[in-house]
């Protein structure tokens, strides 16, 4: 993942910002007394994890699931997978196990949220199939989708279809540089029950925003394959710690980095730094 790479990382202020005020609010608000937390990576395929799997793996999917509790399904942003293959997955992983696939880019980026029903319909159709491992799906806006398509964004939100839970990632500046318009798009996210995406990545400190609008926490963080990935761990876990005390029902985090095969090394430290403070038993990766 290179989005928001930067040549060099120590030149970066990796400290969270604090949270929108807006948050606490809709924690508590919710008020949940479940904590749920799923964390993966973004892909199961050898090449990238290289030394994650053991000689002789057969099917990286069935172990990858053996190690983590979820997976952040890139593979439909460049496919919308068939009913078929939905299945195949599914039934390749254990009964705990989430997929979180995201919404195919003829989609975000193609048609740019105009005259998709059609591509909605028979994505939403075979991601059903997942029935009770369908974790969230995502959209991930294009670089270059404004504000001024906002009447776009909501048609989109207005019509998607409701029994399938979804996540927005907003990435260019403009949304979050006009305050009137950012909140009034996290007003929309609110009402039709959208979670926010946040992004941590180092070229892209905005993404940061730290705005909740549902009682799930769905972060994508981007490792720099630097040692100060592993303290913007530790602060993440001091954040999610206010965020649980206050309400927090879902947390959803999935690990990238530029050079994936660090991913699960630092999926395994975060597991590990979960379980301790939060007293869980989450299983923690291991690596061949």
């Amino acid at each position: 993942m290179k989005f928001g790479q930067v040549s060099d990382p120590s030149q970066i202020d990796f400290t969270l910002p604090k949270d929108h005020p807006r948050t606490e609010e809709i924690l508590k608000k919710y008020q949940s007394r479940d904590f749920n937390v799923f964390v993966g990576c973004a892909k199961w395929n050898k090449t990238d994890l290289k030394g994650f799997y053991p000689r002789g793996t057969k099917d990286e999917l069935s172990y990858y699931s053996t190690q983590f509790n979820s997976i952040e399904l890139n593979a439909t942003f460049y496919k919308s997978p068939t009913p078929d293959q939905v299945l195949t997955w599914k039934d390749k992983t254990p009964a705990d196990f989430k997929f979180f696939p995201k919404v195919p880019n003829t989609v975000s980026h193609y048609r740019r949220l105009l005259n998709i029903t059609d591509v909605v319909t028979q994505f939403a159709t075979s991601v059903l199939n997942f029935d009770d491992k369908l974790g969230m799906v995502f959209l991930q806006l294009h670089d270059n989708f404004k504000p001024k398509d906002f009447d776009r964004l909501e048609k989109f939100i207005h019509d998607w279809p409701k029994e399938v839970p979804l996540a927005v990632e907003l990435r260019n500046e403009e949304w979050f540089a006009d305050k009137e318009r950012f909140d009034a798009t996290m007003d929309l996210f609110e009402k039709y029950n959208i979670t926010n995406i946040i992004v941590d990545t180092a070229g892209r400190r905005d993404l940061l925003h730290m705005r909740l609008t549902t009682a799930t926490a769905f972060i994508r963080y981007v490792g720099a394959n630097h040692e100060s990935d592993y303290t913007r761990l530790d602060d993440w876990i001091e954040r999610i710690k206010i965020w649980e005390q206050e309400g927090l029902k879902n947390l959803y985090f999935f690990v990238h980095q530029n050079v994936e095969k660090a991913s699960p090394l630092l999926s395994a430290y975060f597991i590990e730094a979960l379980n301790k403070e939060f007293n869980m038993n989450l299983h923690v990766p291991l690596m061949a």
